[in-house]
């Protein structure tokens, strides 16, 4: 799964945001407001990484250590992705 061409990250007033450019701004109204984390999934999800291979670099970034912690970033991870998927910012 990959982001739709036609986005791009900005950092706006301090904060994330994805927008959409060209092509894609005929779809998609508005912009997309991404903490760190956000960021994180998003640029990985670009990159056409894995699930597994942005928990990783999660993990990484916050240091996790337990194998609870990392389930609950798996969790969050999936559930962006489902609420981008339900927006329609993603392709196969």
């Amino acid at each position: 799964m990959r982001v739709k061409e036609g986005f791009v990250i900005r950092k706006v007033a301090g904060k994330y945001v994805a927008v959409a450019t060209g092509q894609a701004s005929r779809e998609f109204h508005g912009m997309v407001k991404l903490n760190e984390t956000g960021k994180i999934i998003w640029e990985g999800l670009a990159d056409g990484r894995t699930i597994d291979e942005i928990v990783d670099v999660l993990v990484e970034r916050y240091d996790v250590k337990s194998d609870e912690e990392r389930t609950c970033i798996t969790d969050d991870v999936q559930e962006m992705i489902k609420e981008m998927t339900d927006a329609g910012l993603l392709t196969e």
